[in-house]
């Protein structure tokens, strides 16, 4: 009788956060899959855990997957972990996971921590829809074309980042969605000096420069979508641009104006605007 692959989500800084049927799991399973055996070695060492480990991370998971399918088949639990969270959020373990379904096998989610979660239910922006981008691009002219692809979207958008490119990424988040777009900080979430801040773009921005918010840690950004028929005008073009681009004028104004809220006609004006500029 095969195994099964349990993705187990663990602290992302408090240690108490780690559910009692996740350390049961690391307890009784074969193997425990690490994204770094010895951050994850200490997690175990810890709660008194002492379940082998193999290390399945980035630059290896092609060949230790199939590893790792070979043991589960062969009637070993395997226990999936990344350094912090919920695996595969950022996190290696997507053709692990994917793998153990193509041969068939038991996948189970030990639910529990997420910085993804843990921001947007602190951040008080609206929750009812969200999209999660992960990390933006490092280099400026990506990051500012990510950013200007999200111009037009609606729901909370959720972002990493680093301690080294924060503030590059709330200057580009400002010129891409407006200073006073609402957003929320969540630094070092969970931890000792953890901290939760709600302020549009720029106000947080200006926290960050003063030292308010200090540059250490790691940062989790919740922006708040565009609300329809808010939308600025550099917003609208390029949304409009988009839009155009692959479909008649007459269309792609009747589904701006779904997206907006705002009139079909308004848009239709703008887009050959646009294109007597070109």
């Amino acid at each position: 009788m095969s195994g099964t692959l349990f993705v187990v989500a663990t602290p992302i800084g408090n240690r108490d956060d780690l559910s009692p049927r996740a350390r049961h799991t690391l307890e009784n399973a074969g193997l425990v899959a690490a994204e770094d055996t010895r951050h994850t070695g200490r997690l175990l060492s810890y709660f008194g855990v002492k379940t082998p480990l193999i290390a399945l991370h980035d630059h290896n998971e092609d060949q230790v997957v199939a590893v790792l399918i070979e043991e589960i088949t062969a009637g070993k639990d395997v226990a999936l972990v990344s350094d912090a969270g919920t695996p595969l959020i950022s996190d290696p373990g997507y053709r692990l996971v994917a793998a153990a379904h193509a041969a068939g096998l038991r996948v189970v989610p030990v639910a529990g921590p997420s910085a993804v979660v843990a921001a947007l239910s602190a951040a008080g922006l609206p929750t009812d829809r969200f999209c999660f981008e992960g990390f933006l691009p490092a280099k400026p002219r990506a990051r500012a074309e990510r950013l200007r692809a999200l111009g037009a979207e609606p729901r909370s958008m959720v972002f990493y980042e680093s301690v080294h490119r924060v503030r590059d990424s709330l200057v580009a988040m400002c010129e891409a969605f407006g200073n006073d777009r609402p957003a929320f900080i969540g630094r070092e979430l969970t931890k000792l000096h953890e901290q939760c801040l709600q302020a549009p773009l720029a106000a947080l921005l200006q926290q960050l420069d003063e030292g308010d918010i200090p540059c250490k840690g790691e940062f989790v950004i919740v922006v708040a979508g565009t609300i329809a028929g808010s939308a600025s005008s550099w917003e609208e073009d390029v949304l409009l641009t988009e839009l155009s681009a692959v479909m008649s004028a007459k269309d792609a104004a009747r589904v701006a104006a779904r997206i907006t809220g705002t009139k079909r006609n308004e848009h239709y004006a703008r887009i050959l605007a646009l294109k007597d500029r070109e």
